[in-house]
């Protein structure tokens, strides 16, 4: 129970069944965690006891910051190799679903829960992970690397709710969450952004260098590689006379290049460290519809399993192919797997 609306309901809808035990992780004790993120955590925790109390159910606090702290490093090291890391798809399987099997095992708990959009069903003796009902709220994306073992307990009451299903019911229960606003933000992340963080974990990594266009030309320098990602466009502080994009990131030589919009986008990729949710989910090509981040309405291609890794080969071209981002691959509504971009091919 994060204190929010959606994993408050989740618990109010399980109480009517099950004997439901709440579970809030918090990361006060994460080194560095800026003053404003530690006043969110508390009030939080406070929207967590509070909607428990309404519910009728024991909460209990996991404390997460050694956790944490190992993400944020893997987040700057991210940063640090010229990628641009997404560091909730991390903390799911690595912080969230570790900790509450951890606990259900000492409550003696069968299942945990979430109160992610998604939907999870058993057929053929497999787990199987699919979109939600709710419309523009499907979080399959962050789940992707959800394991069978994982997946084998654990439930999403929300799956066939939509959010304003959920606001609503909130409201009707009385819950405190029902009004909360929703954060979009990295939890770890404070007002300074981003690079505030790696300022504070590795300022030695931050190297200045040129930026030059795609001809290799330099147009100017920066401040840090690890301040531009892929595609972007606005920030850049240099004017070539044509709407530029940043099409390359090089950590060893500190460089950034500048490119045209015609050459961020990618006739495909390839990924690495696949998770296929229900192995072997492909041993062969299959046509999917590939989503390259959250908010990405999925690319139609031919995925080809490699090794550990996979290729896949867009139907038309895709803008900005992030390398450090997630790859996760739909048949229908169902996601096969996922893993992380490792390059663009154009």
């Amino acid at each position: 129970m994060s204190g929010g609306v959606d994993s408050s309901v989740a618990a109010a809808l399980l109480a009517r069944k099950y004997e439901v035990i709440g579970a809030h992780i918090t990361k006060l004790d994460l080194p560095g965690l800026p003053p404003e993120l530690a006043s969110r955590d508390k009030e939080s925790l406070a929207s967590a006891r509070r909607s428990a109390g309404i519910i009728g159910i024991p909460l209990r606090t996991i404390e997460a910051g050694r956790s944490f702290d190992a993400l944020v490093d893997s987040f700057c090291a991210e940063y640090n190799a010229g990628r641009t890391p997404n560091p909730c798809v991390i903390c799911n399987v690595q912080i969230k679903w570790r900790a509450l099997l951890e606990l259900a095992s000492e409550e003696g708990a069968g299942l945990v829960a979430t109160g992610h959009y998604a939907r999870v069903e058993e057929r053929d003796g497999a787990f199987h992970l699919s979109r939600s009902k709710a419309a523009g709220k499907d979080q399959t994306y962050f789940l992707h690397r959800l394991t069978q073992a994982e997946l084998s307990r654990t439930v999403f009451p929300l799956a066939e709710m939509t959010k304003t299903e959920v606001k609503a019911l909130a409201r009707e229960l009385g819950l405190p969450a029902a009004e909360r606003a929703e954060s979009q933000e990295i939890c770890f992340v404070g007002e300074g952004g981003y690079r505030e963080v790696l300022g504070a974990r590795t300022a030695g990594a931050i190297r200045s260098g040129e930026v030059v266009d795609a001809a290799g030309r330099q147009v100017g320098r920066h401040e840090g590689y690890q301040f531009y990602t892929i595609g972007q466009r606005k920030g850049l502080g240099i004017a070539l006379g044509r709407p530029a994009y940043v099409v390359g990131i090089d950590a060893k030589t500190a460089r950034v290049t500048l490119g045209s919009a015609e050459e961020i986008t990618a006739k495909g990729l390839r990924a690495g460290d696949v998770n296929w949710v229900v192995p072997p989910a492909a041993e062969r090509a299959f046509e999917a519809a590939v989503k390259i981040r959250y908010a990405h309405a999925g690319a139609r291609s031919l995925v080809t399993p490699e090794g550990t890794g996979a290729r896949a080969e867009f139907q038309e071209a895709v803008r900005a192919v992030t390398p450090g981002q997630a790859a996760v691959f739909y048949v229908g509504d169902e996601v096969v797997g996922g893993g992380w971009i490792t390059a663009a091919e154009h």
